[in-house]
C-alpha cells in the first residue's frame, strides 16, 4: 500500500508555489521544510502546543491569523496565501537581508530570545497582532492585556517572556495608529 499524492498549489511569501505532488496527510511544516526549503518555522512539540511552527494565513478579507503547521495538513492550504518567518525582513536582489521588520528589530534590541527556537512563532504572532491593531486600534489601557492575549499560547523554554512582551509593547506603542490616543 502506498500513500496517495495530490497536487498542491498555494502562495508562500508572495510567490506562487505548485502545483506539486504532495502526499496526503503531510503536515505543512514538513512541506515547508522539505519541498520549498523554508526552515525558519520550527517543529517543537509536534502537537500544536508550543507554537514554534506557526505560519501566517492571509485571509481573502484582508485579515491574517496564525496557523500551527505541525498539526495542519499541507492540503488545507490549497489555493491559500501564507507567510513564513522568512517573509518579514526586506531583502535585496541577491536575497540578502537589508532590513528587519519592526518586530524582528525590537526582538534583537530587547535581547528577547536566547536559543531562538521559539522566536519564529513569536515573530509571526506579534506580526498578526500588529496587523490586527492597524484595523482595530486598542485603547491605551488595554495594550498589555492585548499583547498577553496575542502571545500567551506561545511557549519559550529559555528566557521567560518578559523581553518578548516588552519588545512587542514598544512596537505597538511607537507605531502610529495602533493605540487609540496615539503614542505613549
Amino acid at each position: 500500500m502506498s500513500i496517495a499524492n495530490k497536487p498542491l498549489s498555494l502562495t508562500i511569501n508572495g510567490k506562487a508555489v505548485g502545483p506539486l505532488l504532495v502526499p496526503e496527510g503531510l503536515m505543512m511544516i514538513d512541506f515547508l521544510h522539505e519541498y520549498v526549503a523554508l526552515t525558519g518555522s520550527r517543529l517543537g512539540c509536534g502537537q500544536g502546543v508550543c507554537r514554534a511552527c506557526v505560519a501566517i494565513l492571509d485571509n481573502p478579507d484582508g485579515t491574517s491569523e496564525e496557523i500551527r503547521t505541525c498539526i495542519t495538513g499541507a492540503h488545507f492550504f490549497q489555493g491559500k496565501k501564507i507567510r513564513t518567518v522568512e517573509a518579514h525582513a526586506k531583502r535585496n536582489d541577491k536575497g540578502e537581508v537589508v532590513e528587519l521588520s519592526p518586530i524582528q528589530q525590537a526582538f534583537l534590541e530587547h535581547y528577547s530570545f536566547q536559543c531562538g527556537y521559539c522566536t519564529p512563532g513569536f515573530v509571526n504572532a506579534a506580526t498578526v497582532l500588529v496587523e490586527k491593531l492597524k484595523r482595530q486600534p486598542v485603547d491605551k489601557d488595554k495594550v498589555e492585556e492585548t499583547i498577553t492575549d496575542a502571545l500567551n499560547d506561545h511557549i519559550c523554554r529559555c528566557t521567560g517572556y518578559v523581553r518578548y512582551y516588552e519588545a512587542v509593547k514598544e512596537v505597538v506603542m511607537n507605531t502610529p495608529g495602533l493605540v487609540k490616543g496615539g503614542k505613549a
